[in-house]
């Protein structure tokens, strides 16, 4: 079931999504041949195929995939619980059901959501589902659809599990919208529940390289794998003074606290969203990648590299 050497084209499903584009460029390493999914798919390397798709209809996934070597589902759906529930489970159904009939190996880029409270302050792909959310449960939902595909039907899949994504370029980062966008236009960063608390942030071009080398490490296949990670722990106040030094800017903060959130989610969508998950900046919120970085001899970008990128895309951006 794994690829075979005639066999060269990667198909990525939600291109579009935060890491799509930088798994592109990755994967053009591996093969030369990339076929990229969307409802409105944009080449990223001169060369890619595109295919316009609806992932919600099976028959659209099942010819979105033929012919492919290795499938990476990275989705970025609406941040919306009822858009979660509602196409989430049938996007997943598809994909597998689509992967099974052509024999292809699947790669799921996933989160924490699944995660409890109480083992946030230390996570390992040893770490229990028991999601005190509802997209928590979505999450695990899926992760369980996974399992039971390989265990009833012989799927070979890979799960590529990541903290909260940053990096350049990326829409819906919630360190991009709520510090560094902020603090660029002088104004005051936001952060959840607690400034004194660790949070992790997993870089998308080392996530995207990673991904990468799951897909195409047929040993990497039916195990979860956390993407590599720094080790630092900076807290919610330290991201901010370190991404204002960096915009020669005030470090000015304010936190909102769990009622500010959802007393403001019943006038404003997202704040009410952000308030079910809010608990993931209550706790030191501590995201382990040893096992990928052992197992691949990997270093993560470290947080000031990786700062200092992202500012510096900001900036190239605006002067265009």
């Amino acid at each position: 079931m794994l690829r075979t050497k005639k066999e060269i084209m990667q198909t990525i499903l939600g291109s579009g999504g935060a890491i799509g584009s930088t798994l592109a460029k990755e994967l053009k390493k591996f093969d030369q041949h990339l076929r990229l999914v969307s409802r409105n798919p944009v080449k990223v390397n001169e060369d890619d195929e595109l295919f316009t798709a609806d992932l919600n209809n099976p028959l659209e996934v099942d010819q979105a995939v033929k012919g492919s070597s290795v499938v990476y589902l990275c989705v970025g759906l609406k941040y919306d619980l009822k858009v979660w529930q509602q196409q989430w489970p049938v996007i997943m159904t598809n994909t597998i059901q689509a992967c099974l009939t052509h024999q292809i190996p699947l790669v799921f880029i996933d989160n924490v959501y699944m995660y409890p409270a109480d083992s946030l302050q230390h996570m390992t792909e040893e770490s229990t589902m028991n999601p005190p959310s509802k997209k928590g449960k979505i999450r695990q939902q899926l992760i369980e659809m996974l399992i039971e595909a390989n265990r009833e039907h012989g799927l070979h899949f890979c799960v590529a599990r990541s903290a909260d994504f940053y990096g350049p370029g990326i829409k819906n980062s919630l360190l991009s919208e709520l510090v560094i966008n902020k603090l660029k236009k002088g104004e005051t960063a936001l952060w959840q529940r607690s400034k004194h608390k660790i949070h992790s942030f997993t870089y998308t071009p080392d996530a995207a390289k990673a991904v990468a080398l799951l897909g195409n490490t047929p040993s990497a296949y039916n195990q979860i794998w956390h993407l590599p990670t720094s080790k630092q722990k900076l807290t919610g106040e330290a991201w901010t003074q370190l991404i204002a030094k960096h915009l020669q800017k005030k470090p000015k903060l304010f936190v909102l606290p769990g009622w500010l959130l959802k007393m403001a989610g019943t006038f404003v969508p997202l704040m009410k969203e952000l308030a079910e998950m809010s608990y993931q900046y209550k706790y030191d919120y501590i995201f382990d990648s040893s096992k990928f970085e052992e197992a691949f001899n990997f270093a993560p970008t470290p947080i000031e590299i990786a700062i200092q990128e992202v500012l510096r895309n900001e900036i190239e951006k605006a002067e265009k």
